[in-house]
C-alpha cells in the first residue's frame, strides 16, 4: 500500500442552509494539532457570534493516521463531531481539519436532523477543496567522491529525490529524501560507484 496521500491547498469554505439555520464549513491542511487548533480558534474569530463550532481533524494518513479527534462544539453528543469525522475517514485527504460553524435559524432540527446537516456540510465542503499529492519519503545519508557528485544529483532528480543538506570534508556528504520504492534502484546504481555509501536514517 502507497504511503502517499492527498493533503488540501489553501481552505475551503461552504455555506448550508436548513430550516433557517446556518451550517459554514471550514477546511484545511492541518500538520498537526496546534496547526488544526489554531484553525479552530480563527473561524472562533471569523464566526465569534456563532452557538457551535464542531470539528474533526485527521493528522497523516486517512488510512493509517497517526492523531485524530472531533468534538460535537456544544451540540447533543454524536451529532456532529461524530459525522464530521465520518465523512473525513471515507475520503482520501490526509492531514486535514474540518471546522462547521452553526448559526441557530430557531427550529430545533433533531437529533437525526443535526447528524445528517452536519454530514452534508462536511460532505459539500470536500466538493471545493484544491488537493495535492503528499508524498512519502525515506531520508538516506549517501557519501561519494567529488566527481561522482554531479551524477548523484543527476540521478535523484529523475527520480524526484529531495537533497535536504550537503557537507563537504573529505568526500560529499548529502542528506537525501527519496520515495522508498526507489531505494533498491539507487543502490544499484550507486554501486557502479566505488566509494559510494548509502545510509539509511531512521
Amino acid at each position: 500500500m502507497s504511503r502517499n496521500y492527498a493533503t488540501p491547498v489553501g481552505m475551503a469554505e461552504v455555506l448550508y442552509e436548513i430550516k433557517k439555520s446556518r451550517f459554514i464549513a471550514r477546511l484545511a491542511k492541518a500538520a498537526d494539532r496546534d496547526a488544526a487548533m489554531a484553525f479552530l480558534a480563527l473561524a472562533k474569530q471569523d464566526y465569534p457570534d456563532a452557538r457551535h463550532h464542531c470539528w474533526a481533524y485527521i493528522l497523516g494518513s486517512h488510512q493509517q493516521p497517526t492523531s485524530l479527534a472531533m468534538s460535537d462544539g456544544g451540540e447533543p453528543s454524536g451529532t456532529a463531531g461524530k459525522p464530521i469525522l465520518n465523512v473525513m475517514q471515507h475520503k482520501e485527504v490526509g492531514d486535514v481539519v474540518l471546522v462547521v460553524i452553526r448559526y441557530f435559524g430557531g427550529i430545533k432540527l433533531g437529533a437525526g436532523g443535526l447528524v445528517r446537516a452536519y454530514s452534508h456540510s462536511a460532505q459539500q465542503v470536500y466538493e471545493e477543496v484544491v488537493t495535492e499529492t503528499n508524498i512519502h519519503r525515506v531520508e538516506y545519508d549517501l557519501r561519494c567522491e567529488f566527481s561522482d557528485e554531479q551524477s548523484m544529483r543527476h540521478w535523484l532528480k529523475l527520480h524526484e529525490g529531495v537533497i535536504q543538506d550537503t557537507q563537504y570534508s573529505e568526500r560529499v556528504t548529502l542528506l537525501i529524501a527519496l520515495e522508498e520504492k526507489f531505494e533498491g534502484a539507487l543502490r544499484e546504481y550507486i554501486g557502479s560507484y566505488k566509494y559510494s555509501i548509502l545510509k539509511r536514517v531512521d
